[in-house]
């Protein structure tokens, strides 16, 4: 038996990039549902996660599934084509915790594919990163601290806030890779992904995917030492991988 449940869609295409992107998102549906939901507005990701740590594979890693949409990381657009999609089931949309399972099983997918294609920490991504004017996904419960632990993403460290003296929110936001043309959405995605406290709990799902950020959103004062060290940490692992 595969390891794999495989239900493969048509909605991809070929790779006009090389694979260096993980993109995690999630949908409030069941996997079989969600498969339903991406087939009658023609997309797809790569793999679905259940609850109950089911994996079902809806694309080959080989194509480029139509998950990301209109995106931005680190100075790359469209990242459909360098990225692999990965969806986890959230009746919630993300506003309540993962099951254990599923988030065991996802790790383990991660890292599978993280490793096959030498993709770096700091391409590890929320939809809700890659697209802050659109996306709220995986969502404030998500447990990035846990998969950074596991090798998966980067969390900051206190410590070095103190290394950055810049006090400049849409620099450093950039250098950690976010789109600041629209500063709001880009600080609010900051805060999803880093910062889930400062983001409003919102357990009305159509309210939630409508009304993506405050338009007037300002990144709180009290943040700017773990964006300092966020910064940092993107910073650090940059000049790494290019060495």
């Amino acid at each position: 038996m595969s390891k794999y449940i495989r239900n493969f869609l048509p909605y991809c295409g070929e790779r006009t990039k090389k694979i260096n992107t993980l993109v995690l998102h999630c949908s409030a549906h069941d996997a079989r549902h969600m498969i339903r939901v991406l087939e009658e507005n023609k997309l797809s990701a790569h793999y679905i996660v259940d609850p109950d740590g089911k994996i079902y594979q809806l694309v080959s890693e080989k194509l480029r599934a139509w998950h990301a949409g209109e995106s931005y990381w680190r100075g790359e657009t469209n990242l459909n084509h360098s990225s692999i999609g990965i969806e986890l089931c959230s009746l919630s949309m993300g506003q309540s915790e993962y099951s254990p399972k599923q988030i065991r099983q996802t790790v383990k997918l991660c890292r599978q594919i993280i490793k096959h294609y030498q993709i770096p920490q700091t391409n590890i991504v929320a939809h809700s990163d890659i697209a802050p004017r659109r996306k709220p996904d995986p969502g404030k419960a998500f447990p990035w601290p846990y998969f950074a632990q596991c090798g998966i993403g980067l969390w900051y460290d206190m410590k070095d806030s103190h290394a950055v003296d810049e006090e400049d929110v849409a620099s450093l936001l950039a250098a950690i890779g976010y789109d600041v043309s629209d500063l709001p959405a880009a600080s609010y995605a900051f805060c999803r992904h880093f910062a889930p406290q400062f983001v409003t709990d919102e357990m009305n799902i159509r309210r939630l995917i409508e009304e993506i950020y405050p338009r007037d959103f300002v990144l709180p004062r009290e943040l700017m030492p773990v964006l300092r060290a966020c910064a940092f940490k993107y910073r650090l692992h940059t000049k790494k991988s290019r060495a």
